[in-house]
């Protein structure tokens, strides 16, 4: 699969190097290339944002969420029908997505959000990975599963326009591990019985 990361800050970083190790073509889009070195180590290349966004299937949002409404404003047309998994937070603001500074066009996922991204570097815990809630539409489902699992991580599908579920979960996820004290080294799981 060929997957763009737009971002090469510590989520962005962590979640392309992930990918390109799980196997999948991973292209990095930084405002500055030529200066940015997000891919040493990886498979993962790096250019700007524009020809990052033209080569790829998926997208991975994983800028600062008041950069959003410049980012759609300036590649809006090229994100038309493309699939983009929403990883931004906005700390402190009533809606924590960036959905609503997206083209209306493109096909909308929101995932890698709910965790520190330490967890996301390491998702592996004394009894198994961590898990990843996400919401996007049926027919990407699968797409997305298949990305959080090149992470590492469980995908556990919350349904369609769910986001404001996962932003709570983000919230959560703030309140225990940040506000609590417990530390960044927590993660959530979902926990089914068999009767």
């Amino acid at each position: 699969m060929d997957i763009a990361v737009i971002g090469t800050g510590f989520i962005g970083e962590t979640l392309g190097t992930s990918l390109a190790r799980a196997g999948h073509k991973v292209t990095f889009g930084s405002r500055h290339p030529d200066d940015d070195d997000a891919a040493i180590g990886s498979a993962a290349t790096v250019s700007s944002v524009a020809v990052a966004l033209g080569v790829a299937d998926v997208i991975i949002l994983a800028i600062p969420g008041p950069a959003v409404p410049q980012f759609a404003a300036s590649h809006g047309d090229v994100l038309a029908g493309k699939l983009v998994i929403d990883a931004t937070n906005r700390m402190g603001e009533p809606v924590a997505n960036s959905r609503a500074d997206l083209p209306p066009t493109v096909r909308y996922a929101r995932a890698f959000n709910t965790l520190g991204g330490e967890n996301m570097a390491d998702p592996v815990f004394d009894d198994g990975p961590a898990d990843m809630f996400f919401s996007a539409a049926e027919s990407d489902r699968q797409t997305v599963e298949t990305v959080i699992e090149g992470v590492g991580l469980r995908p556990v599908y919350v349904g369609v326009d769910e986001e404001a579920i996962i932003d709570c979960l983000f919230r959560l996820w703030i309140a225990l591990a940040v506000k609590q004290g417990r530390g960044r080294r927590l993660a959530l799981r979902l926990l089914e019985g068999t009767g």
